[in-house]
């Protein structure tokens, strides 16, 4: 704070004045009338010396109380500046980021972005960009082109174009084994992670378009391109292209790398060649890699038996050797899992499930170990080449050490069933209207209870399926586990249920993030827009863990709403003023992360303050 007034005047007006710097626009604003020189005069002998005092005491108010006194006048009849723009800006600004940021400059991206680059004239900043498509990202998640109109949102007011969106997509993807690794040693330096267990999952993300990514093979030199984005199964059953992303997490859901891959393509090929890089990430550390069904074939639970890995994987009881299943259903050698007494599955299907004394049975699980370690009791499959040049799954007949375990729920069961039940009443309402015409027959919906056959008349008739339901019957509550640890069965039960956490990773980049659709048709762009998407969901998750391990845990939603909802704004330049207000995610951030933003009004120099602090 200074004085001000006019000097060339005989009877001046004293002001006690602030100099306000907005990002790049610098003003001052007269902030309290210490008095006109006339009427001081009143009250001392030298007016001049009176108001250097006064701004003196005020600064060291400002300085022990850290408040000021600010005088606003407020003309109601004054009209909104006039411009040529044809839509109004909201011109409120998010703070909220400050806390992304935060994580963001632990992962040193900024250096990063300045050795790719450093023999590229660039004239834009690489880690700006990618800084604020990462956040958009998590508060505000759109196309690039909205991405970029949205920009100024935020309180730094970023200046970029949409080309350098572009432009920096197409560095990263250029780069894009460094950017990962780069990600993953810096998070580890920034946060210690548990990588004891790696857990691994794919999952589909689709287009905006009507036609897949065609094949190419170059006429001159014989190169063989493969569109990215081509039709697959999709688990939501859109008619649209897709493609497939593959992500590694630790033990606490925080990702360690990802790879893309054609929707077409069959996601067991993706394994092997992720797990390589991670493997030269770990420096060769051990690990146990955990998985589902639909990712533990053969090869690469033999591969995760080399090195001092290990394997733990969900098993298709379905597909287990007739020798294998008589084994399951035989009651005998099972045991409680909370205390390993013998319990027999028929008495934990007798029991009166409502019976108070019962509650902890029906929560608990029976289990049985089972070793396999012949490949083909598991039904497992290899690919065999042939001299013709042919490949086909053949039946693996090499051996695998591995031991299977078997649990019994009696709460699973009873949902299995319920859920059953309610699928056959579908099928035979389904069966009193049935158009033979329209009838598919589908591998998981309810018309699998639907079968055909002919009658005396020759005619084609329709039926409930009655064996196929009582096939069904005698695997529900049964679930099976393979693996090559020699832990106990409460260790490795334990292992695999951490995989929801990779299907949450999933969720958010889907519902939070909003991943998908994607508008990219230049592969390498689509590349890049996962690449900003798993960036993004490692500072979240970073973030998260943070909360929890200090505070407690709060969900994604409560945690991006929070961030979203940290808007101030501008009170004639004078101060910026919170537009929300306190809750216990603010409580918690502002706890783990130090950085102030708690309070009702914020001077632009403190704002400019934290921002420089958190970048240095």
């Amino acid at each position: 704070m200074k004085l001000n007034y006019d000097k060339k005047s005989k009877d001046p007006t004293y002001f006690i004045q602030m100099g306000i710097r907005n990002g790049k626009k610098t003003t001052t604003k007269n902030v309290a009338r210490i008095g006109k020189h006339s009427e001081l005069l009143k009250i001392t002998n030298d007016p001049l010396s009176y108001a250097k005092q006064q701004v003196l005491l005020y600064n060291q108010e400002v300085k022990n109380q850290g408040k000021a006194c600010l005088e606003l006048k407020v003309d109601f009849a004054k009209k909104i500046k006039a411009t040529d723009k044809t839509i109004s800006n909201n011109n409120k600004s998010n703070i909220g980021y400050f806390f992304l940021q935060k994580i963001y400059k632990k992962l040193d991206l900024g250096v990063f972005f300045e050795k790719v680059t450093k023999d590229m004239k660039n004239e834009f900043d690489p880690n700006l960009v990618n800084r604020f498509i990462t956040y958009s990202r998590i508060l505000h998640p759109q196309s690039k082109l909205s991405t970029h109109s949205h920009i100024k949102h935020y309180y730094e007011k970023p200046d970029f174009d949409y080309i350098h969106i572009l432009r920096t997509m197409d560095i990263m993807q250029e780069h894009y084994d460094e950017y990962i690794t780069h990600l993953f040693e810096k998070s580890s330096s920034f946060l210690k992670r548990d990588k004891s267990v790696c857990f691994y999952d794919c999952t589909n993300f689709y287009f905006e378009i009507e036609n897949p990514d065609e094949d190419y093979v170059d006429p001159v030199t014989g190169e063989y391109i493969k569109g990215l984005s081509k039709y697959g199964f999709s688990k939501d059953h859109k008619p649209n292209p897709i493609v497939q992303m593959g992500l590694f997490m630790d033990k606490d859901g925080i990702p360690l790398s990802m790879c893309i891959s054609p929707g077409s393509d069959n996601e067991q090929t993706t394994v092997i060649p992720l797990e390589d890089k991670l493997i030269r990430m770990f420096k060769g550390k051990k690990f146990i890699y955990c998985a589902d069904a639909g990712l533990s074939s053969y090869h690469i639970r033999n591969f995760n038996s080399m090195g001092g890995r290990a394997f733990v994987v969900t098993q298709s009881i379905k597909k287990l050797s007739n020798e294998l299943k008589k084994e399951i259903f035989k009651d005998s050698n099972y045991y409680l899992l909370s205390n390993d007494t013998p319990i027999s599955v028929k008495d934990m299907k007798a029991f009166d499930k409502f019976d108070e004394k019962n509650k902890s049975l029906y929560l608990d699980k029976a289990y049985k170990v089972i070793y396999a370690d012949k490949a083909y009791d598991v039904g497992l499959y290899e690919e065999k080449t042939y001299a013709n040049g042919k490949v086909r799954k053949v039946k693996s007949k090499a051996t695998l050490k591995q031991k299977i375990i078997i649990t019994f729920s009696r709460k699973t069961m009873e949902y299995q069933r319920y859920i059953r039940d309610r699928q056959i009443e579908r099928a035979k309402r389904l069966l009193k209207n049935l158009d033979p015409q329209t009838y598919k027959k589908g591998p998981n919906d309810i018309t699998r209870f639907i079968k055909k056959k002919t009658n005396s008349s020759n005619d084609e008739v329709y039926e409930l399926d009655t064996q196929l339901i009582k096939k069904e019957q005698q695997y529900d509550g049964f679930y099976a586990i393979a693996t090559n640890l020699e832990d106990d069965a409460k260790t490795i039960i334990k292992i695999n249920q951490g995989r929801y956490k990779i299907e949450e990773c999933f969720r958010i980049m889907k519902t939070d993030f909003s991943a998908h659709p994607v508008y990219h048709s230049n592969p390498n762009r689509i590349v890049a827009h996962f690449m900003i998407c798993y960036t993004a969901l490692l500072i979240y998750r970073l973030l998260e863990k943070l909360l929890t391990d200090k505070v407690q845990h709060f969900t994604s939603s409560q945690i991006i709403e929070t961030l979203n909802n940290m808007e101030v704004a501008n009170i004639e330049d004078l101060c910026y003023m919170s537009l929300y207000d306190g809750s216990k995610v603010c409580d918690a951030l502002n706890f783990v992360f130090d950085l102030g933003l708690d309070k009702k009004y914020y001077q632009a120099k403190d704002l400019n303050k934290k921002i420089k602090e958190i970048l240095k």
